[in-house]
């Protein structure tokens, strides 16, 4: 394993204790290893700091338990033991004790400024349901929270597209015209995962993690 650098190994731990840490996920951070991507993941950074973590889960993911996308930044849970991680596991596959933030810069405002979305997403037609409250908004955007009950791949961004309303900077589900008239131009898919909340795998217990939104999400919200 070649020793990690750059943001990955700089990435803030909030929390840790012997059966799982949680981490500050930065923007362009992969969490872990995938084809164009083989070095430099999140996991692999915290393996190398914690040698137990490289047996726990897979070789190719170690202590992951679920992901963000690259440009995604936030607040992430990686589980240290193998016990952990199958409770981890457990719980962000059925949907039932997990909770998920997030906030994103979206073109335009959300009409009504709340509401429910629950559309199915993907190839396979997935169910998926999410919530949005619009925050703030001027000169064309908006900051908008958004609250998941499942959480399949890209949902999010999806379901923004399907409300009319992209997220700013998303070169997938966006729209690249709106994008180029900002000022100044997004540099990354502005979405942010603020806060995550599961029960303990160890002690049974509620516990919740926020990770404050870089500068990116603050000043275009």
């Amino acid at each position: 394993m070649t020793a990690p650098s750059g943001p990955a190994a700089d990435a803030d731990v909030l929390f840790e204790d012997d059966d799982i840490v949680v981490v500050y996920k930065p923007a362009g951070v992969i969490v872990h290893s995938a084809p164009g991507h083989e070095e430099g993941s999140l996991a692999e950074a915290l393996a190398r700091r914690r040698p137990s973590m490289a047996k726990v889960g897979s070789a190719e993911r170690p202590g992951v338990v679920h992901r963000l996308d690259i440009e995604t930044s936030g607040v992430m849970v990686f589980a240290k033991t193998q016990g952990a991680y199958l409770a981890l596991r457990r719980q962000f596959e059925s949907h039932r004790d997990v909770r998920k933030t997030y906030l994103a810069v979206l073109h335009g405002t959300p009409k009504p400024k709340s509401g429910t979305i629950d559309a199915p997403v993907g190839r396979d037609r997935l169910g998926a349901v999410t919530h949005w409250q619009v925050l703030a908004a001027h000169n064309g955007i908006s900051l908008v929270e958004f609250k998941i009950d499942t959480g399949r791949m890209h949902q999010i961004r999806i379901h923004a597209a399907q409300l009319g309303h992209p997220v700013v900077g998303d070169r997938t589900y966006g729209s690249a015209e709106r994008d180029r008239r900002l000022r100044p131009r997004p540099a990354r898919l502005l979405l942010h995962a603020v806060e995550l909340s599961f029960i303990h795998p160890k002690t049974g217990r509620r516990v919740t993690f926020s990770a404050p939104p870089p500068d990116d999400i603050v000043y275009a919200g």
